[in-house]
């Protein structure tokens, strides 16, 4: 089976379609190779590393103390700041989720999350640093897939709510 054929792909492919977004939906790219880090996903496509969105789950608390998860479509040039995540999105506790978790909320594997295709919709924000690209790259449901998309793009199709991610301490890395 290749990439294009695996079901979280092809979730997310009819995912854009269905949200009037077809170009992003034909420029689903299968790589050579997974491609689990923002640094790998630019190299292989021959991009700044900002240009790289990021999706990263993490675990959180809604008002009542229930457990739930907070999806961050961030700029692979920095990282997120969990203060600020939870600012932007009124949850508390906001914290590092591990590979289970991902897979529980999105239904797709760490390095390969993509900002759509989940079981249930979750609570995004999305960084407004993702702005500085004509372009902006996203996972597929897989770690060899993706989709070029745009800031304006992600933030219609997630809902997202659009902010500064990262904290005071940015990574330079492009």
């Amino acid at each position: 089976m290749s990439s294009l054929d695996h079901p979280a792909v092809a979730k997310v492919t009819a995912v854009l379609a269905e949200a009037g977004q077809q170009a992003a939906a034909d420029g689903v790219r299968v790589l050579p190779a997974e491609v689990r880090t923002a640094a790998q996903a630019a190299e292989a496509l021959g991009v700044p590393v900002g240009a790289i969105a990021n999706s990263l789950v993490f675990r959180a608390r809604t008002a009542d103390g229930a457990e739930t998860a907070l999806l961050a479509l961030t700029s692979g040039a920095h990282r997120a700041d969990p203060a600020r995540l939870a600012e932007l999105s009124g949850l508390t506790d906001v914290g590092k989720a591990d590979a289970a978790f991902v897979r529980e909320h999105t239904g797709q594997p760490i390095g390969g999350v993509a900002p759509v295709g989940h079981p249930a919709k979750l609570v995004t924000l999305v960084d407004t640093a993702l702005r500085a690209y004509d372009v902006v790259w996203a996972a597929a449901g897989h770690p060899k897939s993706v989709f070029p998309t745009t800031f304006d793009g992600l933030a219609e199709l997630t809902g997202a709510t659009a902010g500064e991610l990262a904290g005071e301490e940015k990574d330079d890395r492009s």
